[in-house]
């Protein structure tokens, strides 16, 4: 790290930061209350709302949204006439998951091999910190020279919607004249990145019924219609031969104009096996960032152990559709629904239920926003030059506040570059990537507001 003021105060406040993520990431705040107790997320909550009290910010309030979960917003004060910016994060986490897939437990927060694990160390709980760190850094190196406005989600992870209906509800509370999403992630470690295209999500739960009752496979099975076989078939239909995403009307050949992936790159990254073949067709950058892409997420069947000799009379799966930029989420959850339903073999009876979803994002990045960011990366990543890539994921805020605040610039940065494995077993956050991107915000802030790095 340079010795630049700003950098040399980041470092200094890396301990405490540990210290508070530690307390972070012990919250299970898994906005999934039929899975996770509804406290631990309250309790984050309170803990980000009790930090951003601490650092001066005004009007702290816990917001309780529509899907039932609080975000939580403040406002800090800058100079007088000075721009705004808003700051985003969320608390909300992923599931861990196979807990015995971890090495060390998912909500205590463990240094390993240079790196912090922990399910939400850098989705987005690392995010909360970096925002945190950068202003510290400012206040401590001659204040904040913008006005800050910071909103933390808590179920940006479930898709429900509540900060975006909730904004949409209060549309004076975030307006900005840029934002900043903390939710994102270099492309690789130590390349400085910011992702200007979001792919949009639908996320919809299938059900296929064909008998009243199970029943004996022996007895009826070869005529008694299989409902998970139906729904395999079904499942099946969704892809291509090579593995590209097939759903009836949508178009999956779009490429991807900006930074490359290359192939061996993500085959590491992603840990493919050995021997066993990437899917889909064109380049990876275009797969991943261009195109659609539909996974199973879970399936209700029997498990293997304890299975009967029973043909099935109903199943159910839970299907995420990724909708590249251009694509209308709602379009493209219509065209999924009427694939599955036309595809479904047998005169089987299923339902597609709609159960989140999200619109694709594309920024501008030939705002003055971008340039404020670009000098103040090239100062936190001495020698590289800001790069401009995709994200496959979604974050449903994003449209909802360019369609909010039209003349607004959205830039997104973060700390989830691959070895973090955001959403896997065993997530993790390098610390030097948490520590260069709070200086680089905290650059980004001062040049915005037309200071000197």
């Amino acid at each position: 790290m340079s010795s630049n003021p700003v950098a040399v105060t980041v470092a200094s406040l890396m301990p405490r930061a540990k210290e508070e993520l530690t307390e972070l990431v012990a919250f299970k705040s898994v906005a999934d209350f039929d899975q996770f107790p509804r406290e631990e997320s309250e309790a984050a909550a309170r803990w980000i709302a009790d930090a951003l009290t601490a650092e001066g910010f005004q009007d702290v309030a816990l917001l309780d949204t529509p899907d039932g979960t609080q975000s939580v917003y403040g406002f800090l004060p800058g100079p007088e006439g000075a721009k705004t910016v808003l700051l985003y994060a969320h608390y909300d986490v992923q599931p861990p998951l196979d807990e015995a897939g971890w090495t060390t437990p998912p909500f205590e927060l463990t240094e390993r091999d240079g790196r912090w694990y922990g399910r939400g160390a850098a989705d987005c709980k690392g995010g909360v910190i970096m925002h945190l760190l950068a202003l510290r850094a400012l206040k401590a190196n001659g204040g904040v020279p913008v006005h800050v406005k910071i909103i933390v989600e808590g179920s940006e992870e479930q898709g429900t919607g509540g900060l975006e209906r909730y904004a949409e509800e209060h549309p004076d509370l975030l307006t900005a004249d840029t934002v900043v999403i903390g939710d994102a992630g270099n492309f690789r470690a130590g390349l400085p990145t910011v992702t200007t295209t979001l792919r949009g999500m639908t996320l919809v739960r299938v059900r296929i019924d064909t008998l009243e009752g199970n029943l004996h496979s022996g007895q009826f099975g070869g005529a008694a219609p299989d409902a998970l076989a139906a729904l395999v078939r079904v499942l099946d239909s969704l892809r291509a031969e090579d593995g590209s995403t097939t759903v009836d009307g949508l178009t999956g050949d779009s490429v991807w104009q900006g930074i490359q992936y290359d192939e061996e790159q993500f085959r590491k990254d992603a840990k493919v096996l050995d021997g066993v073949q990437l899917i889909g067709s064109g380049t990876v950058a275009d797969r991943i960032w261009a195109r659609p892409a539909v996974t199973v997420l879970g399936i209700d069947c029997p498990p293997v152990v304890g299975a009967t000799p029973s043909v099935q009379a109903n199943a159910r799966a839970l299907l995420s559709l990724r909708v590249p930029p251009g694509v209308d989420a709602a379009k493209a959850t219509e065209l999924l629904r009427a694939h599955v339903e036309s595809h479904t073999p047998w005169g089987a009876r299923v339902t597609v239920e709609q159960i989140g979803q999200g619109q694709a994002f594309r920024a501008d990045p030939a705002s003055p926003a971008y340039q404020a960011m670009a000098d103040a990366m090239a100062v936190a990543y001495p020698g590289e030059e800001m790069q401009y890539a995709g994200q496959g994921g979604s974050i449903p805020l994003c449209n909802t506040l360019a369609a909010l605040y039209p003349k607004a610039e959205i830039l997104l940065i973060g700390l989830s570059e691959p070895e973090a494995q955001i959403h896997a077993v065993n997530e993790s956050v390098s610390p030097d990537e948490l520590e260069r991107l709070s200086v680089a915000e905290a650059l980004f802030l001062r040049n915005y507001a037309g200071g000197v790095a």
